[in-house]
């Protein structure tokens, strides 16, 4: 077997292929490792045949779409997952052939209800059911404890000790565990009696993961973060500098519209010489009155730069061809020392 263990925070992604057949399988890929997936398998000579995840993630966001989209491969899932757009739904003692590999499904409800855990020949994907000295949270959407129970105590710890445990998450620090070492020292294991696991897992009174609203929203639905909306419009329009904006504003180049997109307090606090006042909740309404030359060339900015890199994409969307945004915003001019304009 050819193995990679990828971190992102405590995130863990896990990369593994046949060396006969250089066939791979990618396990809970995070959306921002995206490219460097792509270089690990071909560094080892692999071709990613499934990108799996082993349950619904609440506190990062997939990038199994992404990876399936550009190397046309299936996604693949639990048939519980609410996930749309799911190519392949397995099922609990169901198999993944990759290559001589084999990837036995075990279905691990307790952390969501679509949890599954992957068993290799020496070791186990165990998700966020199974932790390295933990177990998973049930307080996030189609948790419950009483499912963990069974799923650890009545599945789990059952499988060979030896098996090596490689979770969805890890926070401390350390690659790896096995079943047994699990079964002797896990703290939330120690409470074999399912009565006092219960109550423990319901009085955990853990933070909720940064981002779980936007994670959740994502991973179930299909639909995009505000990261991936970011890139895609980043990618689509160019940017000026801060010290080529201020050259022309010093020029005053009438060549050039300057369009300030944030909200009308904001502009009156300050804003560039020049530069007129078109919010971004108003662009598409107003752009036909206020930019009736769609050969004109315009920059757009906003306090950080991320609404109006949206907004200079919007307008290249609708025919501004020449729609370019400020690099840094507003936020950066100020720190440059650049002068503002202020109307209060």
């Amino acid at each position: 077997m050819m193995f990679e263990q990828i971190a992102t925070g405590g995130c863990q992604s896990y990369l593994l292929g046949c060396a006969e057949t250089c066939a791979a399988a990618l396990i809970d890929p995070e959306v921002s490792q995206v490219d460097r997936y792509i270089a690990l398998a071909a560094r080892n000579g692999l071709r990613i045949r499934y990108v799996i995840d082993t349950h619904t993630h609440a506190d990062h966001f997939s990038a199994t779409r992404e990876l399936a989209r550009q190397l046309e491969v299936p996604t693949v899932m639990h048939r519980a997952s609410p996930a749309p757009g799911v190519d392949l739904r397995v099922d609990d003692g169901e198999m993944l052939i990759v290559g001589r590999l084999r990837l036995h499904v075990l279905h691990t409800p307790g952390h969501t209800s679509d949890s599954m855990c992957l068993v290799a020949d020496d070791r186990v994907f165990t998700g966020d059911t199974l932790l390295i000295g933990a177990t998973g949270r049930t307080d996030l959407p189609t948790g419950d404890p009483e499912a963990l129970y069974d799923s650890l105590f009545n599945h789990l710890l059952r499988l060979d000790p030896a098996l090596k445990v490689y979770p969805a998450h890890d926070y401390k620090g350390g690659a790896f565990s096995t079943i047994g070492a699990e079964a002797a020292s896990n703290p939330r294991l120690l409470k074999q009696d399912r009565v006092a696991f219960i109550a423990m897992m319901r009085n955990l009174n853990l933070t909720m993961p940064t981002h779980i609203t936007e994670a959740l929203r994502t991973n179930m639905s299909g639909g995009k973060t505000v990261e991936q909306m970011l890139a895609e419009a980043a990618a689509t329009v160019p940017f000026m500098s801060l010290e080529e904006l201020k050259a022309r504003v010093d020029a005053s180049d009438g060549n050039l519209i300057v369009l300030d997109v944030r909200e009308r307090d904001a502009y009156e606090e300050g804003h560039i010489a020049g530069a007129h006042l078109l919010p971004r909740g108003q662009l598409e309404l107003r752009v036909n009155q206020e930019l009736p030359d769609p050969t004109q060339r315009i920059l757009t900015y906003c306090e950080l730069g991320r609404i109006s890199t949206l907004a200079a994409a919007t307008l290249r969307t609708m025919g501004f061809q020449r729609a370019v945004a400020l690099d840094g915003g507003i936020m950066a001019w100020r720190e440059a020392g650049y002068p503002l304009v202020r109307e209060r």
